[in-house]
């Protein structure tokens, strides 16, 4: 109200200067001669200064109603705009009848919402990503915690009990009732022995740190082949591979040689890691009891945790089990790119040098 009656009484003003400055150029300087006529003739009862200043006053109030109603629709539509601004769809080329000056602030407004938009999307991420760090670190530490402990305590003391039931076996008679029985016992101890070696490896997983995958995988079946009773025979090769690659199919190796120490009951298991035509094949198979993949259920966490890993880094994969008969992984290794990018810089080496040689 305040704005509205200044604006008219500056309105006012203004018109009233420019008509009176008009009068003073078509008749002069204000005499009683020259603008008496603005005072003596009267129309309805009122002196003509009378009637121009409330013609003015009128206009000054028309006009000033016309631009506080424009002032007011232009705030209404900069209001509406700055609440369209953090709607990440918010663009300008389908606003029509802005100005200039409101579409370039406009545009460096969205612009500055947007990088800080950014920022904030940036900066969660991050804090997600160091807070999951952060818990999987703590889950490695608990994990290594509970396998020291189950070493410790319930691995040693399998052992000693698989040694005393062994020793108490060698001792009976042939014909003793009981010998079948510490027999069965020696072997449920033995199998326990087992499955606590695979948990240990899924709770202790030997890392590659800066080894190779294949000599990392060739530690891990050597450390193996001091602790459990099947035997383990493998061809490994050294291939060129990414570090993401060696590591997933380094835990697929550990994950299918858990599987087969906890279910698989196998006398013999055979790792291969080898290169043929551009494709590196890790293959792990045992002759152990086999499962049917659609019905048995027991070893579906490994194995999703398998095609998981193979799916990440671009590998087809492979599991084949018979009952009876055995299972084997599978997982192959495209080669093509790595060989075609040594061939490219093989190429480049010879260029340059016959380059060199030119120029000398």
């Amino acid at each position: 109200m305040i704005s509205f009656l200044f604006r008219m009484i500056t309105l006012f003003l203004f018109l009233s200067t420019v008509t009176f400055g008009f009068i003073y150029l078509l008749f002069g300087s204000p005499t009683d001669h020259n603008w008496e006529f603005l005072i003596e003739i009267n129309t309805y009862e009122l002196p003509i200064i009378a009637i121009i200043a409330i013609a003015l006053a009128a206009l000054s109030f028309i006009i000033s109603i016309w631009m506080s109603a424009v002032a007011r629709s232009r705030v209404s539509s900069a209001t509406r705009y700055v609440k369209q601004l953090v709607e990440p769809d918010f663009s300008l080329k389908k606003k029509k009848n802005i100005s200039f000056s409101m579409r370039k602030a406009l545009t460096q407004a969205n612009e500055l919402i947007e990088t800080q938009r950014k920022s904030l999307q940036r900066m969660t991420n991050e804090k997600a990503e160091a807070n999951d760090k952060v818990i999987q670190e703590r889950i490695i530490a608990e994990r290594q915690r509970l396998a020291r402990e189950l070493h410790d305590s319930v691995s040693q003391q399998l052992f000693a009990a698989s040694m005393l039931l062994s020793a108490v076996t060698e001792q009976e008679d042939e014909h003793s009732t009981s010998k079948p029985t510490l027999q069965q016992v020696e072997k449920i101890v033995q199998q326990a022995q087992l499955e606590m070696r695979a948990l240990l490896l899924h709770l202790r997983p030997i890392a590659l740190r800066n080894n190779t995958l294949a000599q990392g995988l060739t530690d891990l079946i050597q450390e193996l082949q001091q602790k459990v009773y099947f035997n383990i025979d493998y061809r490994i090769e050294e291939i060129e591979l990414s570090k993401a690659e060696e590591d997933h199919l380094f835990r697929i190796a550990q994950e299918a040689l858990s599987n087969t120490l906890r279910h698989a009951k196998a006398s013999e298991v055979e790792l291969l890691l080898i290169a043929r035509d551009n494709v590196g094949i890790l293959r792990i198979q045992d002759n152990g009891e086999g499962f049917n993949i659609e019905e048995d259920k027991s070893t579906s966490y490994g194995l999703r945790n398998i095609a998981e890993r193979a799916v990440e880094i671009g590998c087809s994969y492979k599991i084949v089990s018979v009952p009876g008969e055995g299972t084997i992984v599978e997982v192959k290794v495209p080669l093509r790119n790595k060989v075609d990018d040594q061939s490219k810089e093989a190429i480049a080496a010879v260029d340059l040098t016959k380059n060199v040689e030119k120029a000398e």
